[in-house]
């Protein structure tokens, strides 16, 4: 008897909580500021040549482990 009251309240409880969480996704959404072309496209580019000059610090420090490492084992 407890448990099908258990499962009544569930059933009761689940729309209010699918509602609520639907208003407040809603909201946050209204919240967000999107970002205009230029800022885009300068933060972009940032990334891009950070990627790249990390890119070639690894291959640089890649070379000298293993030049240091050949000249070891031989």
């Amino acid at each position: 008897m407890a448990e099908e009251k258990k499962q009544e309240a569930k059933k009761q409880e689940a729309p209010v909580r699918k509602t609520g969480f639907f208003k407040n996704v809603k909201a946050e959404f209204k919240k967000i500021i999107w970002p205009n072309k230029e800022t885009v496209v300068k933060e972009t580019g940032a990334v891009v040549f950070f990627g790249v000059v990390l890119g070639v610090l690894i291959a640089i420090i890649d070379a000298v482990v293993k030049f240091g490492l050949g000249l070891i084992i031989k």
